[in-house]
């Protein structure tokens, strides 16, 4: 079987395990309150590509983690995940009517209720990560936990988010969009990777320098494909309004780039990923093969 196909198998079964995770670790729509749960369930099921899951288990391959514990943290992740898209879909943020293909929580439901769904999938996130062993030690699993934290907080997404907001109409240069996709859309996904490796046996300090190097290179390369897809792509592709960046000012890599330079440098990121893997083998085929992902979603 060649890598192609094995990283293919391997990738649709986590991307079910995930699934199943996420469904058993959601409360019910049946439980009270009934609209908040299946509104949350709504949000969470059924939807997206599942790449910091994906992440978190082909990192946890190189430290042999067990999967159960892979499969509490990827959800924790996607959660996480999940609930900014709600919150960055509303009116006062964005204001999408279209997320993954299906009307955005705020119009399914109303406002109020995307907001509560929010801040409900954040705590049920770090429910996840306290609530079962997922480290070798309880001190490493509070280490574990204050990454996300970190990752999640004002240094990081919520961070991202705001100085994306107050940069709408605004010319950034390269090193300040560079900023602030760090930790928007960079600082979850560098989680993800980290976490994976941190959830079985100790890796030696240059794999974790590594794992460091190849996931800040990935987090930028999905925002520059991202930048590059709502730039070029339809909504029936994206799964999500296109030309919305545009259309709001927001600074870009496909704006301040051009596609062109846009595109060369999704490519250059790619390659540094590759390489900074190397010395890993086999071992980080599947981490390679997921920014191979990444970087040829549809462009």
């Amino acid at each position: 079987m060649s890598i192609r196909d094995d990283f293919s198998r391997w990738m649709a079964s986590v991307q079910q395990r995930t699934e199943a995770a996420l469904d058993s670790f959601l409360p019910p729509a049946s439980q009270a309150p009934t609209r908040l749960h299946e509104a949350m369930r709504y949000a969470v099921l059924g939807g997206g590509k599942r790449v910091r899951p994906l992440l978190v288990h082909a990192a946890g391959r190189l430290a042999d983690a067990p999967v159960d514990r892979l499969d509490r943290i990827a959800s924790a992740i996607e959660m996480i995940h999940v609930y900014s898209l709600v919150h960055d879909d509303m009116p006062c943020m964005d204001d999408d009517v279209l997320r993954r293909g299906k009307p955005t929580v705020h119009v399914e439901y109303d406002q109020a209720t995307a907001l509560l769904v929010g801040d409900a999938l954040q705590t049920r996130a770090f429910e996840l990560m306290a609530e079962a062993q997922i480290a070798e030690s309880p001190s490493a699993q509070l280490d574990m936990i204050a990454l996300l934290a970190a990752a999640t907080g004002s240094h990081g997404m919520a961070g991202g988010q705001a100085i994306d907001l107050a940069a709408v109409g605004c010319a950034l240069d390269r090193a300040e969009l560079e900023f602030m996709h760090i930790r928007k859309t960079g600082a979850l996904i560098r989680a993800s990777v980290l976490l994976g490796a941190r959830a079985g046996r100790p890796l030696a300090d240059a794999d974790h320098e590594r794992l460091d190097h190849y996931s800040k290179r990935i987090g930028l390369l999905f925002q520059v494909v991202d930048d590059i897809l709502d730039a070029q792509a339809d909504t029936a592709t994206l799964g999500k309004t296109a030309g919305k960046d545009a259309e709001q000012g927001k600074p870009t890599y496909a704006s301040l780039l051009g596609l062109s330079d846009a595109r060369a440098y999704a490519e250059e990121l790619f390659a540094d990923a590759q390489s900074t893997l190397l010395p890993l083998g086999e071992r980080g085929a599947f981490l390679q093969a997921l920014a191979g992902f990444i970087v040829q979603r549809s462009f």
